[in-house]
Order: C-alpha cells, then sequence, then structure tokens
C-alpha cells in the first residue's frame, strides 16, 4: 500500500510540509509507504480548457501536472496539502488541481484522499472544503480526522506547537491506513467494486 503526499506550498519544508511528516509518520507506523511530492515554487499555468487531454490523458502542459499523473497508478491514496492564502488554497495547488482532475474521474476513483492546510488564523475550514470537492466529484473516499485537517502557525516550529492540530494529522494517518487496510480485506474477500452508470448531464437552461 502507498500514498502520495502533495505539497502544494511554494516553501519545500515549511508548514504545509511540516503537517503532511506527521500524516507520513502515521501511515509509515501502519506499514504503509507514503512520498512526499513538492509541486515547487515555479508558476503553475491554469486549465486552458482545450479538452487535448481527454483523448491523450496527458497535459498539454508539460509540468508537474504530467509528472503527477505519470505517478497516480502506482499509489493507492492521496494527501493534498497547502498553505491558506486569502481563505482558500493557493493559486498554484487550485491550477496543479484543475488540469490533474479534469475529465480523470476514472483514475481517482475509489482511491481514498484527504486535504491539510496549514494557516496562522483564519480560512482552514473554506480551503479544506475548497480542495474535498475534488475528491468528492471523482467518487474518492474522504477520510477524516478528529477535526477539520488543520494546523496552525507562522513557521515550522510554530506547527510543532500546535498539539491538537499535529494530533489531528496523526489520527488522520491512522485512518487512512485502517481504510486503506479494509480496502485490501475486501479485495481478497472479493467484495465487489460498485458499479457505474453511464453519465446525465443536464443543465439549467431551457
Amino acid at each position: 500500500m502507498k500514498v502520495l503526499l502533495v505539497n502544494g506550498s511554494p516553501h519545500r519544508e515549511g508548514c504545509t510540509y511540516t503537517a503532511l511528516v506527521e500524516v507520513a509518520a502515521a501511515l509509515e507506523r501502519n506499514e504503509v509507504e507514503t512520498e512526499i511530492m513538492w509541486l515547487g515554487n515555479k508558476a503553475i499555468s491554469g486549465c486552458l480548457g482545450c479538452n487535448a487531454c481527454l483523448q491523450t490523458g496527458r497535459c498539454v502542459i508539460d509540468d508537474v501536472v504530467n509528472r503527477f499523473l505519470d505517478k497516480v497508478e502506482g499509489f493507492d491514496a492521496f494527501v493534498f496539502g497547502s498553505p491558506v492564502h486569502f481563505a482558500a488554497a493557493t493559486g498554484a495547488i487550485t491550477s496543479f488541481m484543475d488540469r490533474a482532475f479534469y475529465g480523470r474521474g476514472g483514475l481517482f476513483r475509489l482511491k481514498p484522499a484527504a486535504a491539510v492546510v496549514s494557516c496562522r488564523r483564519g480560512g482552514a475550514s473554506a480551503a479544506l472544503d475548497q480542495l474535498t470537492k475534488y475528491f468528492t466529484i471523482s467518487q474518492m473516499p474522504v477520510v477524516s480526522s478528529q477535526y477539520w485537517n488543520a494546523v496552525h502557525g507562522t513557521t515550522p516550529e510554530e506547527v510543532r506547537r500546535d498539539e491538537e492540530g499535529l494530533q489531528t494529522m496523526r489520527i488522520l494517518g491512522e485512518n487512512m491506513a485502517w481504510l486503506l487496510r479494509s480496502i485490501e480485506a475486501g479485495r481478497a474477500a472479493e467484495v465487489r467494486r460498485p458499479g457505474t452508470e453511464p453519465r446525465l448531464r443536464t443543465n439549467f437552461i431551457r
């Protein structure tokens, strides 16, 4: 079992990284392999809406999004982390996820996912809600913890003093490991995966 944790902060080992490390440590204690992928601090373009990826499976903008997509099939679950900017996820991880998830519901379907955010004071729940929507539209089981998945602080040292936040991260890792083991046990017992239906699309224009 393997979990990919995506660090959407422009700082490689800042507050978001500190939170993800705590989640990863809990997963590793449960014999789940982890990898933390940093998106970097270069600009990430938003989706161009060209639909080319629907035919090729890859984005025409060959950057960190394609490097992530190359990894997806090798992982069983995902954690996406972001600092809070103006009560929202960063522009970089928003552009990244818009492009990574566009038209790829089948790639992520039924793989557990969670989001974590770091903030100084407020806006955490709004950013979490924003990130979680990518999972629910892709039929991904959303993993929760004892509280909303957030840590607080302006430096990694301050985050490490957020005892409740770090505990929330650890429990998130424990819960994700349990869910992965449950899925593995279900697969061994030949529990049938839920089926799908042809997609219906309606709008509100009459």
